[in-house]
């Protein structure tokens, strides 16, 4: 025995029907978002974390390369004086930081393609 459906207007059903498919897909739309949005945010944090660190990092660095020049010079100033001790210890730097500029700006230049390759 079959149980006869309610009699609804076919019209009314399909408008229905077009409305719940639009409000749910706003949801979806609206569920999609937010989610990407948390994702994102959790990602900025573990970056933001992250450089932090880096930063604490570097400046650590440095200050222990300072103290290493510091060492240098205090070293080299027994041997041929504070004066000459500075000089050599800030063109040997300077030497080896233009050094690793000139291979920062090679690494910077455009590939060149040879015609035929």
């Amino acid at each position: 025995m079959q149980v006869a459906a309610p009699a609804l207007d076919e019209e009314e059903s399909v408008a229905t029907l077009v409305s719940r498919l639009v409000d749910e897909t706003r949801g979806l739309a609206g569920a999609e978002v937010a989610l990407y949005k948390a994702r994102i945010g959790e990602r900025v944090v573990a970056y933001r974390n992250a450089a932090i660190f880096f930063a604490i990092a570097a400046v650590l660095a440095l200050a222990a390369l300072i103290a290493l020049l510091v060492g240098l010079i205090e070293t080299l100033a027994t041997l041929v004086g504070p004066g000459f001790a500075t000089a050599i210890v800030v063109v040997s730097v300077l030497v080896i930081a233009g050094v690793l500029a000139m291979i920062g700006k090679g690494r910077l230049a455009p590939a060149r393609v040879e015609p035929g390759a």
